[in-house]
């Protein structure tokens, strides 16, 4: 049997690349969905307290905080 979903929901996108945190993957989120609902979802995650969450946190936390500040940067 073969799944297939069009295009799967942001919550899923957003969730996928805070968990495998890259810094241009990060980046695209924040500019498709809002560094404002990245950081709530990541919030969502982080209190889920799941092990994967745990793991990325120092990650994201870094990546997230370079975006912010390159986008406040960029507003200057």
């Amino acid at each position: 049997m073969i799944w297939s979903v069009d295009r799967p929901s942001d919550v899923v996108l957003m969730r996928a690349a805070l968990l495998a945190p890259r810094f241009h993957t990060l980046l695209d989120a924040c500019l498709e969905f809002g560094a404002a609902r990245l950081r709530a979802e990541w919030q969502i995650l982080q209190n889920e307290g799941t092990l994967e969450a745990q793991r990325a946190a120092p990650e994201v936390h870094r990546i997230l905080r370079h975006i912010e500040e390159g986008f406040a940067d960029a507003q200057a």
